[in-house]
């Protein structure tokens, strides 16, 4: 009697548990049933405000749904391994730029080419050995390659790994990530509904850096210089050159107010201008035109040597509404890169309520920013991310703190993404989307309903055989068999793992598994029966005899489901996850639930001899 106590405060204990860890997805279930039952759009939302905190509590601690049935975003990214192999080159001269855009063109024909290899084929072609701009010039070809493929392969994990931090700080539940050949990302993200937003998070590579920004005389010699450029006319349409005053083009040199889209422009010259403060501007209209004939090698060979010309990350705007993006003339080496970055924060600036994003730097960081600024008072300094130049404030004095801010940010879930970006660090190479499936929520309703009733009438002929079939034992079965999808289900949910479609066919294999147990026990307990041995006798003999044959069952059961884990793949993995923990809670029931079930129903005299059918 004294180890049926214990038996049954351990039962009671992990019903408890179970029920406990259920309730928030319960709790959620019928607050949002709650908020559809209002009629009006202000009663729902009065609910919501007064309710926010017990909403948003239970909606965290619910059991999450995956991609199938939840709905949201399957991607497929591509790192770009070339541009990382660019990064990685030095001595740089038009043989290398030559050699690496006919590269970039055979690459983009071969889809699966391994980019190191045609990079070193296209440099042979020259007779041109990789020493001459990777690594040390005593290494060989080979010795080289082997480095970029290892920096490639490198790259790829870190990707992933960053990628994966974003998205846990962006609150995704159970994101699944994995690796592809050796250049791609399979991303799968559950409930997601702003895609757009998404897709900015997880392409930025968050480059970020602190650059001098060049006085206006030498900006504006540098655009006379490389006015004449070609640029491709667009066909678009879009609003003409600012009229207002503030927005005004001096007449300076070769420098026209910028002409409307659609007017038939040519050149570089016919796009941008000057206000009279010295600054110089792109249309909106125009700004990827812009930005690609900026980042031309012909353009930039005509540039101040170790300069560039970077457009802001935000338009102004004038009073009539049109917007254009100032042009900055920055330094190309960095003062000051993002990895000296320890913490950064998504706020809002004192003066003009703005959202912003405040940094913190390291002991190096603070030391180097505290240098630079002193040196440089009365000069901008840019901070530029991702090639985009977000603010160029004026340094009005030394900073010895190591703290900036990032301000020129359009709203405040843009700064909270920032803030992620820069928390989970800089990307080693620029990805790119090559696949985006999004799944509604309607289908993945249609698939909750039809596992529910999957599980249902899974249960309901489960549950009806073993009443039919073994009398009274069969209900000890059913009941066992109830905990057993509860603690799954609760498992599930106090973990945070993600149930998805084949996540349900997992605990529907699961409830044959579970009564499966409870048949090699109860065939047992009838042999013994048969040979005239006493109820209590024979349920004794029966679970001994049959629990070396459950245990090995369901060992293997569970080296299955492992492996399972181990090398399957989205949906594979969630079908194992939920296998795992039903295979190991039907052992829990079957030998320990029942047998309590069996002593206190034979106690109270409910069982008898012929209760085995």
């Amino acid at each position: 009697m004294k180890n049926n106590r214990f038996k049954l405060i351990l039962i009671a204990v992990v019903a408890l548990v179970s029920v406990w860890s259920i309730w928030p997805t319960y709790r959620d279930y019928a607050l949002t049933q709650k908020l559809k039952s209002f009629r009006s759009a202000e009663d729902s939302l009065k609910f919501a405000i007064d309710n926010r905190e017990a909403i948003e509590q239970a909606k965290d601690k619910s059991l999450k749904l995956g991609l199938d049935l939840r709905g949201g975003m399957h991607l497929v990214m591509e790192v770009d391994i070339l541009d990382l192999i660019e990064q990685k080159a030095w001595n740089k001269d038009a043989t290398f730029t030559r050699v690496i855009e006919s590269v970039k063109k055979e690459a983009a024909d071969q889809s699966n080419a391994n980019v190191v290899e045609l990079v070193a084929a296209g440099f042979k072609k020259e007779n041109i050995k990789l020493s001459r701009y990777f690594y040390d010039m005593r290494d060989s070809d080979q010795d080289i390659v082997n480095k970029l493929n290892g920096e490639a392969k490198d790259a790829l994990v870190r990707a992933k790994e960053i990628i994966r931090n974003r998205i846990d700080q962006y609150g995704v539940a159970e994101p699944v990530i994995q690796t592809q050949g050796s250049q791609r990302l399979v991303i799968e993200l559950s409930g997601v509904t702003d895609e757009a937003r998404v897709r900015r998070l997880l392409m930025g590579t968050a480059k970020l850096e602190f650059k001098l920004v060049k006085d206006s005389e030498t900006l504006l010699r540098a655009i006379q210089r490389i006015s004449s450029a070609p640029l491709v006319a667009s066909a678009s349409t879009a609003p003409a050159a600012p009229s207002d005053s503030s927005m005004a083009t001096a007449p300076v040199a070769a420098m026209p107010a910028p002409q409307a889209a659609g007017s038939g422009v040519k050149r570089l010259s016919d796009v941008i201008g000057m206000m009279p403060n010295g600054l110089v501007f792109a249309p909106e209209y125009a700004r990827d035109q812009v930005t690609a004939v900026l980042s031309r090698p012909d353009v930039v060979a005509l540039l101040p040597q170790d300069t560039q010309l970077l457009l802001a990350a935000k338009p102004e705007q004038t009073a009539k509404g049109e917007k254009y993006f100032p042009i900055y003339l920055v330094q190309k080496t960095p003062e000051l890169t993002g990895g000296v970055i320890t913490e950064a924060k998504a706020t809002f600036s004192a003066q003009e309520n703005q959202p912003e994003v405040a940094m913190s730097m390291n002991d190096e960081g603070t030391s180097k920013w505290a240098r630079i600024t002193g040196a440089n008072i009365g000069k901008q300094i840019a901070i530029v991310l991702d090639n985009a130049v977000y603010s160029a404030p004026v340094v009005q004095s030394r900073i010895p703190s190591g703290n900036s801010v990032i301000n020129g940010i359009g709203s405040l879930d843009e700064a909270k993404d920032l803030e992620i970006i820069l928390k989970a660090g800089a990307l080693p190479a620029p990805v790119r989307i090559l696949e985006e499936r999004t799944v509604g929520p309607s289908l993945g309703a249609d698939y909750i309903r039809a596992g529910l009733f999957s599980l249902i009438w899974g249960f309901t002929a489960v549950a009806i055989f073993m009443i039919v079939y073994y009398n009274k034992a069969g209900i000890a079965a059913d009941l066992a068999l109830v905990l057993n999808i509860l603690v799954v289900i609760s498992v599930l949910a106090g973990f945070s793992a993600a149930l998805t479609l084949p996540g349900i066919a997992g605990i529907v294999l699961t409830m044959g598994m579970a009564v499966d147990a409870n048949v090699l026990i109860y065939e047992r307990v009838r042999e013994e029966l048969s040979e005239g041995k006493s109820l209590r006798m024979a349920i004794d003999a029966g679970y001994n005899r049959a629990f070396s044959s459950i245990l090995d069952s369901h060992v293997t059961t569970l080296a299955a489901a492992f492996l399972l884990y181990i090398y399957g793949v989205g949906p594979i993995q969630g079908f194992a996850v939920t296998l795992m923990i039903g295979t190991g809670a039907s052992l829990f029931t079957a030998i320990v639930v029942t047998r309590v079930l069996f002593d206190l129903l034979m106690d109270s005299r409910f069982m008898n001899e012929k209760s085995f059918g």
